[in-house]
């Protein structure tokens, strides 16, 4: 009898041992998803904004990029921090005479492609069969004399009022 409760103590110290190990192993990969779940996060926030076509009709101007910001703050904080390189880089935003424009960031996602039979914008500026895209606006900004600098967004719409504050509605 003492010989089976030696046995089954030294079993049970090996079970004890194992379910050590296995708490050991879940916390080394929960550590692991953790790291890699701050590293991709944090690549996905700060890949650097790519512009890959600006096209212009009159005071209308459609930018086409990659790696656009994912929040609505940021899309806004992006463009004031990036309005002046726009300007003298892509001569963005083209006021009409009476000072109205309107600048639309497109994402590129699969490239240009074929009018097709899907709801497309095609630029008349490329004499290419392949120069649509899908339609997937990730910001307006327009700027009119009497409503003055907005923002159309996902979120809604935010308007920058004559003291600088920024104020959001909703979509109607």
């Amino acid at each position: 009898m003492i010989k089976t409760s030696a046995s089954h103590m030294e079993d049970l110290g090996k079970e004890i041992m194992s379910i050590r190990s296995l708490c050991v192993r879940g916390k080394l990969v929960l550590l692991l998803t953790a790291c890699f779940s701050i590293v991709y996060i944090s690549w996905l926030f700060l890949r650097p904004i790519l512009i890959v076509a600006v096209h212009q009709r009159s005071n209308y101007s459609d930018i086409l990029v990659k790696n656009f910001p994912a929040t609505d703050k940021r899309k806004i904080q992006w463009w004031f921090e990036n309005k002046d390189k726009l300007k003298t880089q892509y001569n963005i935003p083209q006021p009409a005479s009476y000072g109205s424009f309107t600048v639309t960031f497109w994402l590129f996602g699969d490239g240009y492609q074929e009018e097709g039979k899907y709801d497309r914008l095609c630029f008349d500026d490329m004499p290419t069969k392949k120069n649509c895209i899908d339609k997937n606006s990730l910001m307006m900004v327009r700027y009119a004399k009497n409503t003055g600098l907005s923002f159309r967004l996902d979120g809604g719409v935010y308007r920058i009022k004559g003291n600088g504050e920024m104020i959001k509605e909703k979509y109607k």
